[in-house]
């Protein structure tokens, strides 16, 4: 089972109340209903989750007293439709269709939104998995539609967007929180949790393999460096002859030896032992005493030996 299909199974378990009833009835009809003459109105509901079917029978039954048929994955009401659709407020005074929802539950209260919510997820609803593309969203007729639905949200404080998305008008849920929120508000508090727990998975695992990725990167840098380092203390050796100075001498032979150690290391191989700075400091004059006489005597100085390992590689 996909997180839409948790969803839409724990929304249906959700008590039938009357003051709730017409909001998430009309509006998963505005989504997901047809109409036809045959001669009198014929409204036609589409699902493939039977037991949305079943709820909706239930909902147009005590509350409507309308009978339906289920056959498949349609629901068909024959009778009385006409005046269903009028008190259900999906057509305007002058009989012609509502371009977004209901003005009833525009102007409604927060437990009219949260139904409305309710009905349209069990229309056209899709949670995504936690993740780089976490959402939930709705697929609406239009672009009122889901100007309405984002009205809903904004009256329970949350923030939905209006969106086309591959030709289609979207109500968008994005931000985590909201989703969450938007969940518990709706009926779907077990889902939520697992959803949650899902998203704080995957966040663990995108933040290690950040870290991973940042130390492998820091790995090669490092040693990149060493071998940089290496190759201009080559050369500095090869410039001051025997006119290197033994601590600084100690110090060069070191670093060519062991040429992906850290500095660190390299203290703890010398003979004595000496901190990571003070290997790095008679390494650094090493290369500054050489560079000095290269330019004394005008040959390339130990920066030359870096040209030669680009042209290595």
């Amino acid at each position: 089972m996909t997180l839409t299909d948790d969803v839409n199974a724990e929304l249906v378990t959700v008590p039938l109340e009357r003051t709730s009833a017409a909001a998430e009835l009309a509006t998963f009809i505005r989504l997901n209903g047809s109409f036809e003459q045959d001669p009198e109105f014929v409204l036609k509901i589409t699902s493939a989750t039977p037991r949305v079917l079943d709820r909706l029978a239930v909902l147009l039954h005590e509350e409507f007293m309308r009978d339906a048929e289920i056959a498949g994955d349609t629901l068909v009401v024959r009778d009385g439709v006409a005046a269903l659709i009028r008190k259900l407020g999906l057509v305007t005074r002058a009989g012609e269709p509502v371009r977004g929802l209901p003005v009833f539950i525009v102007n409604g209260t927060m437990l009219d939104a949260e139904s409305a919510w309710r009905g349209a997820f069990l229309a056209a609803g899709t949670l995504m998995e936690p993740g780089r593309s976490s959402s939930l969203d709705i697929q609406c007729p239009c672009q009122e539609v889901a100007l309405a639905l984002v009205g809903c949200a904004r009256r329970l404080n949350l923030v939905v967007k209006s969106r086309e998305v591959r030709g289609f008008d979207r109500a968008v849920v994005k931000d985590e929180h909201d989703i969450g929120a938007l969940l518990t508000r709706c009926g779907a508090p077990r889902t939520r949790i697992v959803w949650e727990d899902e998203l704080k998975k995957k966040q663990k695992s995108a933040s290690n393999s950040r870290l991973a990725n940042f130390d492998d990167a820091n790995m090669r840098r490092s040693a990149q460096a060493a071998v940089a380092a290496a190759a201009k203390v080559s050369r500095a050796l090869e410039i001051l002859g025997d006119d290197v100075p033994d601590h600084l001498a100690e110090a060069g032979h070191l670093r060519i030896t062991y040429r992906h150690a850290s500095l660190e290391e390299l203290g703890k191989l010398a003979d004595p032992q000496m901190t990571k700075d003070a290997i790095a400091g008679r390494i650094r004059r090493l290369l500054t005493t050489a560079d000095r006489r290269a330019k004394e005597l005008g040959i390339p100085p130990t920066a030359e030996a870096l040209k030669h390992l680009d042209e290595a590689e």
